[in-house]
């Protein structure tokens, strides 16, 4: 099924760091797809052709003086778009711009977001990446009760005015397509995923796997402070106190004593419950209905 796309109505996001080497494909086909759409390509500080060859090839370069992350690349992409529907996707050469009508497709049925689920091992970048996106994938669709294929993809279309009402939500590091699917998840929107495949990037990756398994992990917390902190918080707080409890039964009947260690278990789980309840409530006034 292919969508009948008014290019006037819509603008292709794509953020670019050092990103010379796939750029022009990417741009070129997206041209050749969508004939004459708004390309806002976002160079974030490269030190490398990037910048020159989009502006050679007639696209709208926005041009961040030091690198600031893609994240923030991504929001100042969607300030400068024009379009009331934004397609975001990496200049890497990975995305394939054929897919876009397919993704615009879905997002006339009715839905607010649709996003480019990679659905083969092959379209995942190393084996720890598909683990770890396995296993947020698994970890979001518990946290929402909604199927989550894919969090982290950065293949996405979105209305415009939706996505621009969480800018202030989003980081400026690796983690916005975290923040906004769980944001819209939160909100009440409709998000639908669309199969893809993926090509291998061109050029080098950003991603370090030392550096970035602490992010990973933050994330992780990220996604459940999101969405639902209690949900979150409520486990760890059981945890705690059933710990408690039994250590209390063991050292009751091997003592006859309560000890300082039941009673600090049991003391944590009140605090982590609470700090979860007042995160909820935090949470809460977040996503409040934005008019400005």
């Amino acid at each position: 099924m292919t969508a009948r796309v008014d290019c006037s109505s819509l603008s292709v996001v794509i953020p670019a760091c050092n990103e010379e080497g796939g750029l022009a494909r990417t741009l070129q086909e997206v041209a050749r797809v969508l004939p004459g759409v708004e390309i806002v390509v976002v160079d974030d500080g490269s030190k490398d052709g990037t910048s020159a060859l989009a502006s050679r090839l007639g696209v709208r370069v926005i041009r961040h003086p030091y690198q600031k992350g893609n994240g923030a690349a991504i929001k100042t992409g969607a300030r400068h778009a024009t379009g009331d529907i934004i397609v975001f996707m990496d200049g890497d050469g990975q995305h394939r711009p054929e897919d876009i009508p397919r993704l615009l497709a879905k997002l006339d049925e009715g839905y607010d977001m649709v996003v480019g689920a990679r659905v083969s091992r092959r379209s995942q970048a190393g084996l720890h990446r598909a683990a770890a996106n396995g296993f947020y994938n698994r970890f979001a669709t518990w946290m929402t009760n909604h199927e989550v294929p894919d969090l982290t993809s950065g293949f996405r279309v979105v209305k415009a005015s939706l996505f621009k009402r969480f800018l202030y939500l989003l980081p400026n590091g690796f983690s916005y397509p975290t923040t906004i699917t769980m944001a819209f998840f939160r909100s009440g929107y409709s998000v639908a995923y669309e199969p893809i495949e993926v090509d291998k990037r061109i050029g080098k990756s950003h991603i370090r796997l030392g550096r970035d398994g602490v992010r990973f992990l933050l994330i992780i917390f990220k996604i459940g402070t999101l969405f639902s902190p209690l949900k979150l918080f409520l486990p760890i707080s059981l945890a705690f106190f059933t710990t408690g409890l039994g250590y209390y039964i063991y050292t009751f009947q091997t003592t006859s004593r309560f000890t300082n260690m039941s009673a600090l278990l049991f003391i944590t789980a009140v605090l982590v419950f609470l700090i979860g309840l007042v995160s909820e409530q935090i949470t809460s006034l977040m996503y409040r209905d934005r008019e400005d």
